[in-house]
């Protein structure tokens, strides 16, 4: 007999990354991928800016399970972040103006510009010459 752990659900994503976050009422570690999040995230900084939410909210101690994808270590770690915050949310719903006026659960829209015909890149056009 398999006994089920309850999870709440959150998604995030940021530029090309796409978190899939499952937290757990208990306490634990937080795995991404299946690697503990330092590991996953490399520098102290990502792994404060992804952990914000559980810090705002005062809910360090809660274990997370995350599947990330896609994009690179920036990206992901505003994917996590935002992920975490929407699981918050669906977890528990008073804790919702806390992450809003935190800025915490609005999408960080901005991704990269598409390419344009004629030029290098999306802006960056090929050297002019007068002759």
């Amino acid at each position: 007999m398999t006994t089920k752990k309850t999870y709440y659900y959150g998604t995030g994503k940021r530029k090309a990354s796409i978190a899939r976050v499952k937290i757990f009422a208990t306490a634990g570690k937080i795995q991404v991928n299946g690697k503990s999040i330092k590991e996953a995230l490399c520098m102290d900084d990502l792994v404060n800016i992804a952990l914000v939410p559980l810090k705002v909210t005062d809910k360090e101690k809660l274990s997370a399970e995350i599947k990330i994808q896609g994009g690179g270590l920036s990206g992901q770690a505003g994917a996590i972040s935002l992920g975490i915050a929407r699981a918050l949310c669906v977890m528990d719903e008073t804790l919702r103006p806390t992450l809003k006026s935190n800025g915490l659960l609005t999408r960080d829209s901005r991704i990269k510009e598409s390419k344009k015909y004629g030029l290098k890149k999306a802006r960056k056009a090929p050297q002019y010459t007068k002759r």
